[in-house]
């Protein structure tokens, strides 16, 4: 079974539905020291009740999510996290961060900081020096460096299904960069949402999406056609790069992009924006989303560890719940779920060792610490009730030597890439996977020459005429999910009937789900079941993991219900 714990299938609505503006709001204003929080409501408490509880514990309440009843509050009441904690009416707390922090470096470069910090994304092969692709005559000219479309008979799809314009894909990440020329054709501005606000640094001061002087706006707040990472514009481009003759095609070529930003240009995914970017999804009409991260600062949320503060468990029950509530609610909605299953290469069901949380200092001096993790906590979205999780396959269809696993955990397998997948164990950058890339960032890193061509191995440049175009190798289950997403978003295409709230495509997601596994080429475990990766590394060393694969050719740890395939989604 998945890993969560259980909370109501429904969120009471505490006020009518409020429309969300097309950017976030300021940070709010107010001196170093003041902390914001998000407060959860009990369901079925009136919003006034929960506002008169947060004011009377010295809070503020900056803004609500009234359909799952989640509050931003900020205070200057070192007290307030326990006094609104015995509130009748609230259901948990979570400290976010300090408002006002300066960071102790300014060393990140202008356009997003590259950090590697985006969950679920392997950033491998960073060696100097283009490689040099020919163009194919194929429908798209890089489709030949494609195996990930190969793997899944995607280009096959194609002659039976596209996608169509009226089915709407949510990317909850870091941004889109919805003026990228293998973007644009595809990509709704209009109902595209920035959820974030950069946070220039955490409470110890150390730097997390910079100083906003430094901004290219000179502001914290972005518009909703940015990505300052390229983590979100890749996942777009692997779902729906349309088919222009230029560079690549995603998997679902015709069908409709909304960037749902909950990311930071640092790659953290905090609670608030999640939850905003799922019941805005649900209040639009979107078909579906993609999600390539866990919700910091924990990777994994539990309720009685030991090794955590009566503090820290409370705020981990909360991102329990909230999470679950807007997924409830997308999922009422008409959205199908999914979610990449993550990059630790561990057994979800087995008991885990984790020393990376809490992430992010939301007090001074918090640091990460070290907590054994039973089955019994969940890293959220992933372990979410309603949605479908994904582990990654390499060009081989093994499943890849990053990808976490678990049998009852991953429901589907997809090809997000494995560099190591081949004779030799050595990496090579075309066993990643190839998609779109903002050309500022590859500017701003240094990435490509005063002609505009790459000067490292895992960016490619190619033009139509005066349209040139960038994109980067990248591997990871962040990778495999939006494929899945992909096929996810063909079979509503095919099968869907018209909206008539939205004027558009739906598809109940319990159907969607039911074709995407039940079309998936089922895979057998590895004989014999424990598999030991072998990795050759650049700097001389090698490095083996081995991985049990548990459950039947129908239903595994590794690949779940089996590996996505387009051709026989749209075709059943």
């Amino acid at each position: 079974m998945k890993r969560f714990i259980v909370v109501s299938a429904a969120a009471a609505v505490i006020t009518a539905a409020v429309a969300l503006p097309a950017q976030a709001g300021p940070a709010t204003a107010g001196p170093s020291g003041t902390n914001q929080y998000v407060v959860l409501y009990k369901e079925g408490a009136s919003a006034s009740d929960a506002q008169k509880a947060i004011e009377a514990a010295g809070g503020s309440v900056v803004k609500v999510n009234t359909a799952v009843g989640l509050a931003t509050v900020t205070t200057a009441d070192p007290g307030f996290a326990s006094a609104i904690s015995a509130s009748a009416v609230i259901d948990g707390v979570s400290h976010d961060r300090v408002i006002g922090g300066v960071p102790k470096s300014a060393a990140r470069s202008a356009l997003g900081s590259q950090s590697g910090r985006s969950r679920a994304v392997e950033r491998e092969g960073r060696e100097s020096g283009a490689l040099r692709h020919g163009r194919s005559t194929k429908a798209e000219p890089l489709s030949e460096l494609q195996w990930d479309m190969k793997q899944i008979h995607a280009e096959e799809a194609h002659k039976y299904e596209k996608g169509d314009p009226g089915v709407l894909v949510g990317v909850l990440d870091t941004g889109i960069d919805g003026s990228h020329p293998d973007i644009a054709p595809n990509f709704n501005r209009s109902l595209s949402r920035n959820f974030t606000v950069d946070i220039p640094a955490d409470a110890n001061g150390d730097p997390i999406d910079g100083p906003c002087e430094e901004e290219p706006d000179q502001s914290c707040q972005d518009p909703n056609n940015v990505d300052e990472d390229g983590h979100g514009t890749h996942v777009a481009s692997s779902i729906a790069s349309p088919i222009n003759k230029l560079g690549i095609s995603g998997v679902a070529p015709k069908v409709t992009l909304v960037n749902l930003r909950a990311g930071q240009d640092s790659g953290y995914f905090f609670l608030q924006p999640t939850v905003d970017a799922l019941t805005y999804a649900g209040d639009i009409g979107v078909d579906v989303v993609n999600m390539s991260y866990y919700i910091d600062p924990w990777l994994f949320n539990c309720t009685d560890n030991p090794a955590d503060s009566p503090a820290d468990r409370l705020e981990q029950a909360t991102v329990i719940r909230a999470t679950q509530r807007a997924l409830n609610y997308a999922h009422r909605h008409g959205v199908t779920l999914v979610s990449a299953a993550g990059n630790g290469g561990t057994d979800y069901t087995k008991e885990l060792a984790d020393a990376s949380s809490p992430d992010f200092a939301s007090e001074p001096g918090e640091k990460p610490h070290a907590r054994t993790i039973p089955p019994s906590c969940v890293s959220m979205p992933s372990e979410g009730e309603h949605v479908i999780s994904v582990s990654s396959t390499g060009i081989s269809k093994r499943k890849a030597y990053y990808s976490d696993y678990g049998n009852g955990y991953v429901d589907v397998a997809s090809p997000g890439g494995d560099t190591y997948d081949n004779p030799d164990n050595v990496r090579d950058i075309t066993r990643a996977t190839l998609a779109a890339y903002p050309k500022s960032l590859a500017v701003a890193n240094g990435e490509i020459d005063v002609n505009g061509d790459p000067t490292v191995n895992y960016v490619v440049k190619d033009c139509a005429g005066a349209t040139c175009a960038y994109y980067q190798y990248l591997q990871g289950t962040s990778m495999a999910s939006p494929r899945a997403v992909g096929v996810a978003a063909l079979i509503v295409s095919e099968y869907g009937r018209r909206d008539g709230r939205t004027g558009g495509k739906t598809l109940d997601p319990g159907v969607v789900e039911a074709i995407l596994k039940g079309t998936a080429t089922k895979t057998a475990c590895p004989s014999p079941p424990a598999y030991t990766y072998t990795r050759h590394l650049p700097a001389g060393n090698t490095v083996t993991a081995t991985h049990v694969c548990e459950g039947t050719t129908g239903s595994n740890g590794f690949y779940g219900k089996g590996i996505v395939d387009a051709l026989r989604a749209v075709r059943h």
